[in-house]
């Protein structure tokens, strides 16, 4: 209240909130802690970020790792650009190229690929597997790429 306000209502018991019952317990301010959030506080609920549904339910957050992923028809588009950046080395026909070096852990396989490409990644998807092998080229797990190099 303003300080006008206050001065008109001194000497008055309720200060114009009607019967001296009204304005008692949480139901005058419409609930108390975060009550009505799906009702009559919808949108100051949704301002503050609460959760939504019944029973105050929060869907939990998604359990995908992250585990950087490339297609395989990427990575046959792009594979002029890696020889040229120094990603990756052309020898003969086919193209070889260390993931690991790129900071990608797994191969998917959508998308063509036109060209033999030997691939040494963490990961590869059984679609992935196949068209590598199909267009002549070789996989390499990580494993088997770490117990070859000599240290």
């Amino acid at each position: 209240m303003s300080k006008q306000k206050t001065k008109k209502f001194r000497g008055s018991r309720t200060c114009g909130g009607g019967t001296h019952k009204n304005r008692r317990g949480g139901g005058s301010r419409g609930g108390r802690g975060n009550a009505g959030t799906c009702k009559h506080h919808f949108v100051r609920s949704m301002q503050r970020g609460l959760s939504f549904g019944k029973h105050g339910f929060k869907r939990p957050l998604s359990t995908v790792n992250d585990t950087t992923i490339v297609n395989v028809g990427e990575l046959d588009e792009a594979i002029e650009q890696l020889v040229t950046d120094g990603f990756a080395q052309k020898k003969g026909d086919a193209f070889h190229i260390d993931l690991a070096n790129i900071g990608i852990e797994k191969v998917l396989g959508s998308g063509k690929v036109t060209k033999p490409m030997f691939i040494a990644a963490g990961e590869f998807s059984a679609a992935a597997k196949q068209k590598i092998e199909d267009a002549k080229g070789k996989i390499i797990s990580s494993a088997e790429n770490t117990e070859a190099k000599p240290e």
